[in-house]
């Protein structure tokens, strides 16, 4: 989270799905994720989350809240630590030495065509 003030909210992370639940569209943020907006058009739900968004977040400034920094501006140091069990880590070490790769290239490798 950031405490800067001039987030540009158009850089968020906005999905649109159909909620079958709901009958109608739902605008979601990845940023806000306990806000949402429903209507009945595409454009209409993701127009009505952007304005929530605006008002919640010119909110946060008002209050000298914290205001979320855009997952697309975050600096990412290319590192984060997993814990898995014994038995799959041997297996993965195992894997990796076959493919005469370090644990962690092959992680990386796996990741890669995962997604």
């Amino acid at each position: 989270m950031s405490t800067t003030v001039n987030v540009d909210i158009t850089r968020y992370t906005y999905r649109v799905t159909w909620s079958a639940e709901d009958e109608e569209y739902l605008a979601t943020c990845l940023e806000l994720p306990s806000l949402s907006w429903l209507a009945e058009s595409q454009e209409d739900a993701l127009a009505g989350l952007r304005e929530l968004i605006a008002d919640t977040v010119q909110d946060m400034r008002d209050n000298h809240e914290q205001v979320p920094e855009p997952l697309s501006s975050r600096a990412y140091s290319g590192k984060f630590n997993l814990r898995i069990g014994e038995h799959l880590h041997r297996k993965l070490a195992m894997e990796a030495a076959e493919e005469h790769l370090s644990l962690n290239q092959y992680v990386v490798r796996r990741l890669t065509n995962a997604s």
